[in-house]
């Protein structure tokens, strides 16, 4: 074939001999390459059908290590001479730049040989190109030309032209494309090569500034970025010639843009060109281009400071922070100029709008101020207007305006963290003034903000907050307790709450939890002792303020061991006192008793507990249960009580005593999985014998959650098989009769879910009883709103901050394993239970990540139009927010049942559930999102229909049904 005279021939011969090198490339010796790479360079000269097959070869001989020197050179001068690569196809064209990548990457030297020659070449090669596929190996070809430092010699601007020409990227891939090429890499790929070399400036600058004034944004925002990419690279020399036309462009589009994308790469192509003129040494005879560069900014920019109400304020502000955060010697020369100006034009606009908008903008330069710390002695002009700064920002917080305040008290938090700027004069005023707007002032925004404020301050200066405002704020707690005079109860009960969350808000470092934390629990002790009716929320609110303090020392293990050790035994003691006053005389103390005071402390105990050490854990856990167990009071403070601790005997005077079983569970259900529980197979028991045997709603769900929390992180064995035998066996009778059903119920639903969260095998036989359950009549409700707390988070046990046993796609494999049941089990029930199967069958299904139940959707949806028909309204809701974003996520299998979900909301949109009537009014408007064609036909009556919601007697369900009427 190889001598054939017909060139097809000679072309198949050729492609044969390339096929078997690329195989076996790897094993030639050097004599036979040499002989290769001869006989296929001067093939190269032989009739353009054989060419194709040539280059194949050459690539494959481009791969060999054993390639004797000089032939890489020779390879490439035969190409670049006797092939025409832009006449090729596109394959034929990549093998071309494939050899060249080969050479570049084995060859350099040789290559580095050829100097100007090799760039020349290459710029032939590309010349012309315009497959994507092959111009992001040709970018990536001249990047390596010029990182590695081969000679470009005369061709500079030729190289340039040959890959600029393509700038901005302008391609968009064609649907369902192969390769998978995206405009973004092109762009990429493209920009490396512009911003890779200074030798490129005087070409490319006037090109990106001609690209800035397009009308194509795509366009803009190349250049922006490509500017900012270049200004990585540049110095002086290359922007100085183009600073003035740059600059003009920049403030053009900050001035005139509605995008808020191209003002941010605006404003970040400023930064950078600041930042490039800041690194530029400074010799003695050269101008300071950086000075002269911001005089312009300030010329064009600084007047407009002085016109809050207009709307060129703030463009100018942000240019000049965009140019002075780049450099301490840019933010030093902006500010000098700018920051006295702010400060006149705050005295000389009496309007808190204007004066909010000049002290954003000083607010912005005093946050870049943060960027390097300290502020200098010498160069800072912030240090020499300390004192008009404070003033500006200290009347900004006793002025009448909320928004005002706001902002001053962001300004102060900013003014706190530079580090040496506030005097002890000034912090002391500062303490003052957040103590005013926590307590005092009307608004809760400001209120917020000031104890947000002090948060933030406290661990920068411990000293100041617990010696001024912790007293402060003591004092105000206690003489609150008295009311004052002119001082509805009300105000009085909210300055005390104001009180108890700023001593929360303050605890932000070990020194002052240490100062806080004794006032909080001196309060609750307070409030135990009084009678009057108020005192089951104040203890709720210090409880409030505990757990705020708790979760702020979780970091810091000495303040989260000091918070635990102080806190837990206090509480503990408080409520065991109050327990045995109720069991020998009942009043004082009856508030610490009741359910929602109960439900407070359970976070605190869980907060002070989640993040101990192991050790430490141990430590306290060996208190605890023994005092639960045993009655072993001796660990808690003031444990001189009139009777004995016993929550677990039987008797009618230790109901109070039983409850707190509750903080039982908040402490063993949060400690870490590895600290073992002392005796805790007969707490287990214990605690199974109170869940099925307590007449109190409250302890038995409590001692039922607390047995699911430890059964959950049990390790697995024969201990855990024995003691869950002995729940079913406890639970099988109190589930068939008796005056304890709903108790028996409880327990299974949360051992069931403690065993489904790590996949016991038990779990599936406790869920079958679940099951069995919904047909029973008296039970079958509350079985049915079961399945939502198997499926849901739960906020105090069995979930992932108190370390409990949570497999990662539980909630999808519960699906798997139930719903065919539910399904089956909805088909075969009677009428009076068919609606449990679809209330247990919706509370699954709204719990289940969105995309598992798109695909499911399809055998389901039947069965959730027939929900909407139950007369049960927590089945209509739970079934309306199921199909809401199924109606968005599935839009095709969603078409197919328009008819009957357009009747169905409809219907549902005049419920006399008003929950009902906003969640169908919702779905109603998402139905807008199914395609416009299927719509059509029920235009006219929906609108029609939607016009009686508008006229209802609710202001949330006339909101929703503006909203889905408008859309429709």
């Amino acid at each position: 074939c190889l001598e054939n005279t017909d060139p097809r021939t000679r072309g198949r011969g050729v492609q044969l001999l390339s096929q078997v090198l690329l195989q076996c490339y790897s094993l030639l010796q050097e004599k036979e390459v040499l002989h290769l790479v001869l006989f296929y360079e001067n093939r190269l000269q032989d009739h353009h059908l054989v060419i194709p097959a040539v280059l194949q070869g050459l690539r494959a001989l481009s791969m060999c290590e054993v390639l004797s020197p000089g032939l890489a050179v020779s390879v490439l001068k035969a190409i670049f001479q006797e092939v025409h690569v832009q006449s090729l196809l596109q394959l034929d064209r990549h093998t071309v730049y494939s050899i060249i990548t080969n050479f570049m990457g084995t060859r350099e030297e040789e290559l580095k040989g050829l100097g100007a020659d090799f760039t020349f070449g290459f710029i032939q090669v590309m010349d012309g190109e315009k497959d994507p596929r092959n111009l992001l190996v040709a970018f990536q070809i001249v990047h390596n030309l010029i990182t590695k430092n081969y000679t470009l010699g005369p061709f500079v601007e030729e190289l340039f032209e040959v890959t600029s020409c393509y700038f901005p990227i302008d391609f968009t891939p064609p649907p369902n494309d192969p390769h998978g090429i995206q405009r973004e890499d092109l762009i990429l790929s493209l920009r490396a090569v512009l911003a890779s070399t200074s030798q490129f400036a005087e070409f490319l600058l006037p090109l990106l500034i001609e690209k800035m004034d397009s009308d194509l944004q795509s366009a803009k925002l190349d250049s922006l970025q490509t500017l900012t990419a270049c200004c990585a690279i540049y110095g002086q020399k290359e922007l100085q010639e183009f600073l003035p036309s740059l600059w003009s462009s920049l403030h053009r589009e900050v001035f005139q843009t509605a995008s808020e994308k191209v003002e941010a790469e605006c404003l970040a192509a400023l930064h950078a060109l600041s930042a490039c003129l800041s690194r530029s040494v400074l010799s003695s005879d050269t101008e300071d281009l950086l000075d002269s560069f911001l005089s312009s900014i300030l010329q064009d920019c600084r007047h407009h400071l002085c016109e809050p109400d207009m709307k060129l304020v703030w463009p100018s502000a942000k240019l000049l922070q965009a140019a002075a955060s780049a450099s301490l010697r840019a933010y030093h020369r902006v500010t000098r100029s700018v920051l006295p100006l702010l400060l006149e034009q705050y005295t000389k606009h009496p309007q808190s709008s204007q004066r909010r908008t000049i002290l954003e903008m000083l607010l912005g330069f005093l946050e870049l101020q943060q960027k390097w710390g300290h502020v200098e002695e010498d160069e800072s002009t912030l240090l020499s207007l300390r004192a008009p700064v404070c003033s500006v920002v200290f009347s900004a917080l006793t002025d009448p305006s909320v928004q005002l305040q706001l902002v001053g008290i962001r300004a102060l938090t900013v003014l706190g963290s530079l580090q040496g700027f506030l005097s002890p004069s000034d912090l002391e005023l500062v303490v003052d003034h957040l103590i005013r707007l926590a307590l005092r002032e009307e608004d809760s925004q400001s209120s917020e903000a000031a104890m947000e404020a002090a948060g933030s301050l406290a661990p920068i200066y411990p000293k100041v907050f617990s010696g001024h405002m912790v007293p402060r704020l003591e004092e105000e707690l206690q003489s609150g307790r008295a009311e004052r005079e002119g001082e509805s109860s009300q105000d009085h009960c909210s300055l005390q709450q104001r009180c108890l969350q700023a001593l929360a808000a303050v605890s932000t470092h070990t020194s002052i939890v240490k100062e806080t934390v004794p006032v909080l629990l001196q309060h609750l002790r307070k409030v135990q002792k009084g009678s009057e009716a108020r005192s089951a929320q104040d203890v709720v609110s210090v409880c409030r303020s505990l757990q705020r303090v708790a979760l702020q020392c979780q970091q810091d293990a000495e303040s989260c061991w000091y918070y635990h050790q102080t806190v837990v035994p206090c509480l503990l003691a408080t409520a065991v006192q109050a327990a045995m006053q109720e069991s020998t005389h009942p009043l004082p103390g009856r508030a610490l008793l009741e359910e929602e005071v109960l439900a407070a402390m359970v976070p605190v105990i869980s907060a002070a507990t989640t993040h101990l050490s192991p050790e430490l854990a141990a430590q306290s856990v060996s208190h605890v249960v023994p005092l639960f167990l045993d009655g072993e009071v001796s660990f808690l403070p003031q444990n001189s009580f009139p009777c004995s601790f016993q929550p677990f005997e039987d008797g009618e005077c230790l109901e109070a005593q039983r409850r707190l079983v509750a903080l039982l569970m908040a402490f063993v259900c949060s400690l870490p999985r590895n600290v073992a529980i002392p005796q805790q197979e007969r707490l287990l028991r214990e605690l199974l014998a109170l869940s099925c045997s307590c007449n109190c709603p409250f302890t038995a769900t409590t001692a039922a959650k607390c047995f699911a929390g430890l059964v959950n992180k049990h390790p697995a064995g024969q201990q855990l098989d024995e003691i869950l035998q002995l729940a079913v066996n406890r639970m099988e009778p109190g589930l068939v009769e008796g005056p304890r059903r709903t108790q028996a119920l409880t327990l299974l639903l949360w051992v069931t879910k403690a065993l489904v969260l790590r996949y016991h095998p038990l779990s599936s036989l406790l869920t079958d009883k679940l099951l069995g359950l919904l047909g029973d009549t008296e039970l079958g409700p509350a079985a049915a709103d079961g399945f939502s707390l198997l499926m849901a988070e739960s906020p105090d046990v069995l979930h992932k901050g108190c370390h409990a046993d949570v497999r990662i796609m539980f909630r999808q494999r519960f699906f798997t394993d139930n719903v065919p049941k539910l399904v089956q089990g909805f088909h075969g029930a009677g009428p009076d239970v068919k609606a449990n199967y679809l209330k247990g069958l919706s509370h699954v299904l709204n719990h289940l990540p969105k995309p598992v139940l798109v695909t499911e959707l399809p055998t389901l949806l039947s069965l959730l139009l027939e929900a909407l028909s139950c007369a049960d309204r927590v089945v209509q809701l739970s079934t309306l927010s199921c199909l809401q974003p199924l109606l968005l996520e599935a839009p095709q299998i969603m078409s197919l049942h328009v008819d009957t979900l357009v009747t169905k909301f409809l219907g549902l949109a005049s419920s006399p559930t008003m929950a009902v009537r906003i969640a169908a009014l919702r779905c109603a408007h998402a139905l807008t999102s199914l395609p416009t064609t299927v719509l059509l036909p029920y235009k006219a009556r929906v609108i029609r229909a939607l016009a009686k919601p508008l006229d209802d007697k609710k202001r949330l369900v006339r909101k929703e049904a503006v909203a889905a009427r408008g859309e429709w």
